[in-house]
């Protein structure tokens, strides 16, 4: 694999790396190649394994968190991520005319939608929103806790997508490309 920073081979990795190697194959079943990536580093890859049981253990469902994503990744551009949390998505009952449309920051119900463009803002604006901004999540029904939450699932996503740009992770998931769309959104 020609990525610019190294995808490491589960069977010849060894130390804190193996050990969380082996947490993600009893959980996942598989080793994904971000994960093979951020063994690099130890302790990114438990940062990042650490914000996945913070943001899981928060008051989102995960069906709402893959939403999150789907939408964090398109803004960042991230296919990995969008192949990733499309698949994964598809696990928590996201259909794919769902998933195109939470990408877009778009949903049937007007609260995840509000959710989704507070996300999207957050990215895209690296965090400097308006006021008009965050008083229009709180009108959807979001309270400050969530709003903290949100902007705790924009970091750990932006983690990934950053590590997926820098490293050009091989994507091991069905293949999914920011800005491509097979449904129309209405």
């Amino acid at each position: 694999m020609s990525t610019r920073i190294e995808t490491l081979n589960p069977e010849t990795t060894t130390g804190k790396s193996k050990e969380l190697f082996n947490a993600v194959q009893n959980k996942l079943g598989f080793i994904p190649n971000l994960i093979k990536v951020f063994g690099n580093s130890p302790a990114t890859l438990q940062t990042y394994l650490s914000l996945g049981e913070l943001t899981a253990s928060g008051n989102f469902s995960n069906k709402f968190r893959e939403q999150l994503a789907l939408a964090i990744a398109e803004e960042n551009a991230c296919n990995y991520c969008l192949s990733a949390h499309t698949t994964i998505g598809k696990m928590n009952g996201l259909t794919i005319e769902e998933t195109e449309q939470n990408r877009q920051g778009l949903a049937a119900d007007a609260k995840t939608q509000a959710g989704l463009q507070f996300a999207q803002a957050v990215t895209k604006n690296r965090g400097q929103v308006s006021t008009e901004t965050i008083q229009a999540v709180k009108e959807a029904g979001y309270n400050d806790g969530d709003i903290l939450e949100i902007i705790l699932n924009v970091v750990a996503n932006t983690l990934t997508n950053y590590v997926n740009h820098i490293a050009e992770t091989e994507v091991d998931f069905p293949s999914v490309e920011a800005g491509k769309f097979t449904v129309s959104a209405n």
